[in-house]
């Protein structure tokens, strides 16, 4: 009975770290820029890619409209998007190994 015990507790902790982790790259995927709040996921990046003008309104974190220099903005959430997915990969694939 100790080690089942032992081995839920174990599963539970990297569930528990997966979810720390996920937490991390989720606040690390916000960003500001010209003056609205953004998160850099693939909602923003498809919304930013739809348009073909320069400057959109769209809804930023606060559900404010922001107008924004849509060339510029799709470039940084898409950099930030992959910089952050990058990184957390990383650290879970860490995370794994030390299991």
């Amino acid at each position: 009975m100790d080690n089942l015990t032992q081995k839920i507790r174990h599963r539970f902790d990297h569930e528990a770290a997966k979810q720390v982790l996920r937490e991390k790259y989720e606040a690390k995927l916000l960003f500001a820029h010209q003056g609205g709040m953004f998160r850099a996921d693939a909602n923003l990046i498809v919304l930013l890619s739809s348009f073909d003008t320069e400057d959109v309104v769209i809804i930023d974190e606060f559900q404010n409209p922001i107008k924004v220099d849509r060339p510029s903005l799709l470039q940084e959430a898409k950099q930030r998007h992959q910089e952050q997915l990058n990184a957390w990969m990383v650290e879970l694939a860490e995370q794994s190994r030390q299991r």
